[in-house]
Parts: C-alpha cells; structure tokens; sequence
C-alpha cells in the first residue's frame, strides 16, 4: 500500500471514530433522543443520493429491503439506544463482537468451515466483549451495551443475506438504507420519544452540524473512498487496518468524553481487538464483505 493510500485510511478510519464519539455525544450531553438522530440522519443520506434509487433494482428485491432494515433500523437504531447509556470506548469494544458472529453465521447459513485459529479469535473477541459489558459492582450485563450488540448481531445477519446478492452498487445501498429506514424509524420516534423536534431543536446549531457530518462526510464521503481502497487493495490488507476505528474511538472516548479505562476495559479491549484480528488475517468469504458492512454502520 502507498503512504498516500495509507494515509486515507487512516483519515477513514478517524473519520468514523470521531462520528462514534460525536453520536455519543448527540444522545447524551446534547440530549437529542437517539431514534430521532437516526431518522434525520437517513432522512438526509436519502435526500442527497435519492437518484440512486432509480437504478435497476438487485433481486430479489425484498432481500434488499430485508438488509437495508437490518442496518438502518436495526443496527443504527440499537447503536444509538446504546450510546444514550454507553460509553463511546465500550461501545467500539462490543461492537468487535460482530466479527466472530457473522463468522459463525458463515458457518451455518452458507456451510463454511473454521480452524483452530479462527476458533480462537472468535474465543478472545467474545471474552473481551463480556469483560467489558460486564458490571462487576452489580454482578449484571450493562443494559447500553446489550443494545450495542443487538446492533453488531444485524449487522452481521444484513451481511450474511447480502453474500447472497449480487450488482449492488456502494451508492444505490446506501440510498435504499436511508429510503427504506427512514419511515419505520420516524414512526417508532414519533410514539415512543415525544418532544424529539423540540429536543433537536433545543439542540440548535450543533446538532445540524453533528447531522451534516455523519451523512455527508461519514456515510457519503468518508464510504465512498473506503471503497475506492477496498477496489485497488486485498481485503485481507484493508480489514485489519480499519481497526483503526475502534482504537480511534477508545482514544476520543477517554480524552474527549472523559470515558473510564481501568485494567478490566485495557484487559476486554486488548482481547477482543486481538480476536478480530486473528478472524481478519485468516482468509473467508463473508469477512471482507463484512467489513465492508460494518464499515457502513459508522
């Protein structure tokens, strides 16, 4: 890889990691509920790139329309719930868990096989996820992170039933994930969060700002050139790289959100970004798909 190649992932990944702790930043201190910063969001990726849902349409369609609701509803959604409670840094910890979930569901679903070493990965990256879930005060699962890995499960399902699909181009998804998101989870903001406009609007300038950033540079901009790299280089190469991100986000977290990072989170961290990476330099077929999934939900 180039060093000005290099340098653009590096640039993708902080841009994902500053949205992390940006998002965290919208649903807590600034108090916009977390289902109405979706919406607008989708809302305004499907303005923006709303040409490309006129484009031939990839069949079957309903599985389109499956694992755009996957990611936008389910992913984001959960995501976003998470956060509210969550910490950026713990958040980007249990979100590894993802990797090894939809390694097993290859296994599965399309009849793929594991070795050793992938085995192990999967081990570290479940360990380390529930080293940091867990709250050791009250010997319980913290509920922020449950939504959190909800959010990396359907990630992982949207990729497993998108092996299956073929001729989506990066744009055209992202348009139908926006299009087919926006209304179930304006619906689900608008029983379930009562005053989100007023909130958004307290919020003022700041979160119009937050909402450009995480469309335009996040989902538009910065997913755009990841592609570019994934097309020019081996997904084997890009994969382990863009755990950047998480490491990105542990480090805004703590300096930027003042997150707590004592043994047990060090501890949880390491393994699991082990483990995924581990799973990330062992060939598969479903794993630079994922990734490249995965890097959507940012």
């Amino acid at each position: 890889m180039s060093l000005r190649d290099f340098g653009l992932l590096v640039l993708v990944c902080l841009i994902w990691a500053a949205n992390n702790v940006m998002s965290k930043y919208v649903v807590g201190p600034m108090g916009v509920p977390p289902l109405f910063y979706a919406t607008v969001r989708f809302a305004l990726v499907t303005v923006l790139i709303f040409p490309w849902l006129f484009q031939p349409m990839p069949r079957p369609r309903w599985r389109l329309i499956v694992i755009a609701l996957l990611m936008g509803v389910g992913n984001f959604a959960m995501l976003f719930v998470g956060l509210k409670t969550a910490t950026p840094s713990s958040a980007a910890v249990v979100l590894q868990v993802g990797v090894p979930i939809t390694t097993l569901l290859s296994v599965l679903v399309l009849g793929e096989k594991i070795g050793w070493r992938r085995g192990l990965g999967i081990g570290l990256t479940f360990a380390g996820a529930l080293a940091v879930m867990w709250d050791p005060h009250g010997f319980r699962i913290t509920p922020g992170l449950v939504y959190v890995a909800l959010s990396a499960l359907f990630s992982s399902i949207a990729a497993i039933l998108m092996k299956q699909m073929e001729g989506v181009k990066p744009l055209q998804y992202q348009a139908w994930v926006g299009f087919a998101s926006v209304w179930p989870l304006a619906a689900l903001s608008f029983f379930i969060e009562p005053g989100q406009v007023e909130a958004g609007l307290a919020a003022g300038w700041p979160f119009v700002a937050a909402v450009l950033f995480s469309a335009v540079v996040v989902s538009i901009g910065s997913h755009s050139l990841y592609y570019v790299l994934v097309r020019r280089y081996e997904a084997n190469l890009i994969s382990p790289l863009t755990l950047m991100t998480p490491l990105g986000t542990i480090a805004g977290g703590v300096l930027f959100m003042h997150d707590p990072f004592d043994l047990r989170m060090a501890f949880g961290a390491a393994a699991a970004l082990a483990g995924v990476l581990v799973i990330a330099l062992r060939r598969n077929q479903v794993m630079p798909l994922f990734m490249a999934l995965w890097s959507r939900s940012q």
